[in-house]
């Protein structure tokens, strides 16, 4: 069984947020607990953060620069399906995922992982702005499917509605820098 952390636990939302403001948390309570603990005891008292400090570096250091981001949108943009959707079936394989196209409407892949489903829409990659109804498909079709998670997949602007119904069922929407992380051949000179 694997565990998952809660997308809004304080852990998680520091491995978002900038690297320092969880060395800063560690050492701030480091300082604090000098006042209630013996002093050998309190630079212990921050290491859950400085680990979690570490980590949001390490990824932060490894995220492609906004350059990057740039030349892949474009090149994306510039492919043909028949490419984009090779492309996205060889970066869900390397992600561990067994892969299935699908013809349908709201979904163009059926991926399967450790036990778990999740149905990916990829073929509005061009779409320069995305609504909420291509997002509703999405959904639908996962209830349909009883699959576990949705992943829509757009390289231009992703509404504020469309952001908020993906945050509200779970729906993964991958973009510019996770796009150019899934596809790190794409844009490359």
């Amino acid at each position: 069984m694997k565990l998952r952390m809660h997308e809004n636990s304080l852990f998680a939302i520091l491995l978002r947020s900038q690297w320092w403001i969880s060395i800063a948390i560690a050492l701030a309570l480091a300082v604090v607990a000098t006042y209630f603990l013996p002093k050998i005891y309190a630079p212990f008292v921050g290491l859950p953060f400085l680990a979690i400090g570490a980590i949001a570096l390490w990824r932060q250091l490894r995220a492609p620069s906004a350059a990057r981001v740039a030349r892949t949108l474009e090149a994306v943009r510039a492919m043909s399906w028949g490419d984009f959707s090779a492309a996205m079936e060889d970066a869900f394989r390397r992600d561990g995922y067994d892969v299935i196209r699908l013809n349908g409407a709201a979904a163009d892949f059926e991926l399967a992982k450790a036990g778990r489903i999740a149905l990916a829409a990829c073929k509005r990659w061009k779409v320069a702005r995305t609504g909420i109804e291509p997002l509703r498909e999405l959904y639908a079709a996962k209830r349909e499917r009883d699959a576990h998670d949705c992943i829509y997949v757009a390289t231009g602007e992703v509404s504020d509605g469309a952001r908020a119904f993906a945050t509200e069922k779970r729906i993964r929407v991958v973009h510019a820098v996770d796009l150019a992380r899934m596809l790190p051949q794409a844009g490359r000179t």
